[in-house]
């Protein structure tokens, strides 16, 4: 999990750890810390998913602190959610915000009109951290672009009513709260209008929009809705999602809106039947076999990718084996691997512990296979034509999210074009103009 910069080179300076939900509220924190006036600060906005995720958020703020000895560190996100105490114990941190907080326009203009005393106290004071199960409603963070991104993020839901016995994050983020739609269209027409041309979907349990909301609308609703009253929008696309929710009317909009991109991220998890069922998950590996054959049944151009763990409490080499066929069963492309990580405070945490060391072999062996899969894809885009949305450098991403480079003079970040793929290099296509 690698520092994902937000903000300009600026007085203040945002670095986001984890997911693309929280890069999107690195940008709110930007624009909410800018506009309150704070100065000198760092925000480390982290991430709890897995151990090694808050053991690299404390490594991050060592590091900061020494590079930057006079900046107020702050201390956001799920890793500041769950484990308060941790971070307000570190003599670097000046203050630890929780994620409802972060977003919290009131919390930066207390931090921008604080004398210094309220910064380097003692640990109990450093603590701005309320418990998020109360939290009911999204807070109203609409922002109007992400700077310097071509592709725009929408946070349309948050946190998770499901209890995953691995999981952690609804301990970080909540119970499932949701944006209503007209408001969420009303976001999408304000990226489009400056000039987004890729919108990406996205929450903690994304699949899970809409019951919170009058008349208990679903995923496909809004998707719906966002096509129908943003007709001037090129690309949407979604994140992970958990297929099982899939609605009829989502899977519609796949299938028959060619703006709706052919790529789908699966919260699968695994691929044997008894681990989803100690895992907690929803779904059975005949569930995910049937929806990917659905869906490309309606979109046969449509490239998926899972998240997979390995080593699951009790897992077995038979079980395993099950994820790494569940691969080809699918038709997975893109392989997000995890070998698991206990999380204080889950039930799988109680449960029998694989050794580390197969969980690590596990993982790479399924990597290996995950690279083999992506590179076969790959090479069957070599002399296609593929729609380019490019980011930065001629860098981009295809339809399908595959990676590329497009070689040629004056191509401008966020130019939407056509380019002839003519090779792979490194895990992503190599493309050129067409002649």
């Amino acid at each position: 999990m690698n520092d994902v910069p937000i903000l300009k080179p600026q007085a203040n300076r945002v670095v986001t750890l984890g997911c693309r939900l929280n890069a999107y509220e690195g940008a709110v924190i930007e624009a909410q810390a800018g506009e309150a006036g704070v100065e000198n600060a760092i925000v480390v906005n982290t991430c709890a998913v897995t151990g090694e995720a808050v053991r690299q958020a404390r490594q991050t703020i060592r590091r900061l602190a020494r590079e930057n000895p006079d900046a107020q560190l702050i201390v956001t996100g799920c890793a500041a959610q769950t484990e308060p105490e941790t971070f307000a114990e570190m003599a670097e941190v000046d203050l630890v915000l929780g994620n409802a907080e972060k977003v919290d326009a009131t919390q930066w203009r207390r931090i921008a009109g604080a004398n210094s005393p309220d910064f380097g106290v003692a640990a109990a004071e450093k603590l701005r951290v309320n418990d998020i199960m109360e939290v009911r409603e999204l807070a109203p963070h609409m922002i109007d672009g992400l700077s310097e991104r071509t592709r725009a993020f929408v946070q349309v839901q948050n946190g998770c009513d499901h209890r995953c016995t691995f999981c952690i994050i609804p301990f970080g983020r909540g119970n499932a709260r949701s944006v209503p739609i007209g408001e969420a269209v009303q976001q999408v027409q304000r990226l489009v209008d400056s000039g987004h041309l890729e919108v990406v979907l996205t929450g903690v349990d994304l699949t899970s929009w809409g019951p919170d909301l009058p008349g208990a609308p679903r995923l496909g609703d809004l998707v719906q809705a966002i096509l129908t009253h943003v007709p001037d929008l090129p690309r949407l696309r979604l994140s992970s999602i958990d297929s099982i929710e899939a609605d009829p009317a989502l899977i519609d909009a796949i299938g028959d809106d060619r703006r709706v991109m052919p790529h789908l991220h699966l919260s699968l998890q695994s691929g044997d039947d008894m681990i989803l069922k100690r895992m907690k998950r929803r779904h059975l590996r005949d569930d995910a076999i049937a929806f990917c054959d659905t869906i490309r049944a309606r979109r046969p151009d449509i490239v998926f990718g899972a998240d997979i763990i390995t080593g699951f409490p009790t897992e077995t080499e038979a079980m395993f084996e099950n994820s790494m066929r569940l691969v080809e069963e699918c038709g997975l492309t893109f392989l997000h691997v995890f070998p698991y990580s206990a999380r204080k405070g889950t039930p799988a945490a109680k449960m029998p512990q694989v050794p580390v060391a197969a969980r690590k072999d596990r993982a790479a062996r399924l990597r290996a296979l995950g690279a083999e899969r992506r590179d076969a894809y790959l090479y069957t885009r070599v002399g296609q034509q593929e729609s380019v949305l490019v980011e930065r450098d001629g860098r981009g991403h295809t339809q399908g999210f595959a990676e590329v480079t497009v070689d040629g003079l004056g191509i401008k970040d966020g130019a939407l074009l056509e380019a002839r793929i003519t090779g792979v290099e490194e895990g992503r296509l190599r493309a050129c103009l067409p002649e």
